[in-house]
């Protein structure tokens, strides 16, 4: 990680859960961390918390479902520290909304947010690496088994559709810099269950369904698709880390 100290990430999603490990490892190491969401007083907290750590969190409040909110932080981000290096795609969220009887509004919510905020900061992130003339950049996606394999519950159908568009997603922005002959990687972290907010959002007002899920058996925690994610970005420059896929030892399918 040393040819990354003092180099700008973005990390969406970036307030709680996941996003938050994944932050706290990156200014471990040294890293300048954008962490984004769109409640900012968390990622504030953090950033106090961090503040006597090798690098630097810049919190800045964004709706990934808002295209100008996205565009006017990465206009921040080049008016402070120049551009991104670095683009973890962390955000994403899972609503109770079924294929046969889920609310258009939250198909929508869970489109925006998953797949249209990830390409839009996928996207203008490429662009702050091209016009600095950054070579060895990289984009990860945070992905979900739920993008390899569609469980038997109703509840997450839509959301893993969306999974599974992340992953043809994947392989698209791959295509694209190999035929720009650029050397930025693409990558993706692919985890099961992990202990996050992530269930109580699915199943709002049902709280020990929720915890349930977390209960039964072990799951994964933040810290281990931060470890992953530091893997992806530790291989050396000519080795692509395609997509690592993190299950629980207790998880069968």
């Amino acid at each position: 990680m040393d040819r990354w100290k003092g180099r700008v990430a973005l990390v969406t999603g970036a307030s709680v859960g996941i996003g938050a490990a994944i932050v706290r490892k990156l200014v471990q190491h040294g890293m300048k961390v954008v962490g984004c969401a769109r409640g900012v007083e968390k990622i504030q907290a953090l950033a106090d918390e961090l503040k006597d750590k090798d690098g630097t969190l810049l919190p800045i409040k964004c709706d990934l479902s808002n295209e100008e909110e996205i565009l006017s932080m990465f206009k921040t981000i080049k008016q402070t520290w120049g551009g991104v290096d670095v683009c973890i795609n962390n955000a994403g969220l899972a609503l109770n909304a079924p294929l046969l009887s889920g609310a258009t509004e939250q198909w929508k919510t869970m489109l925006d947010v998953n797949i249209m905020g990830l390409c839009i900061c996928s996207r203008e992130a490429f662009k702050s690496m091209r016009v600095r003339k950054v070579d060895d950049g990289h984009i990860i996606l945070i992905s979900s088994m739920s993008g390899h394999r569609v469980i038997p519950s109703a509840a997450i159908h839509f959301y893993s559709a969306t999974k599974y568009a992340v992953t043809g997603i994947l392989e698209g922005l791959r295509n694209e810099v190999r035929a720009l002959k650029t050397n930025i990687r693409i990558s993706a972290v692919s985890p099961g269950v992990v202990e996050t907010e992530f269930a109580y959002r699915l199943h709002e007002g049902q709280e020990e369904k929720a915890k349930a899920i977390y209960s039964k058996a072990p799951v994964l925690q933040g810290e281990d698709i931060a470890d992953a994610v530091i893997y992806a970005l530790s291989a050396p420059p000519h080795v692509q880390v395609h997509d690592i896929l993190l299950r629980p030892t207790s998880q069968v399918s």
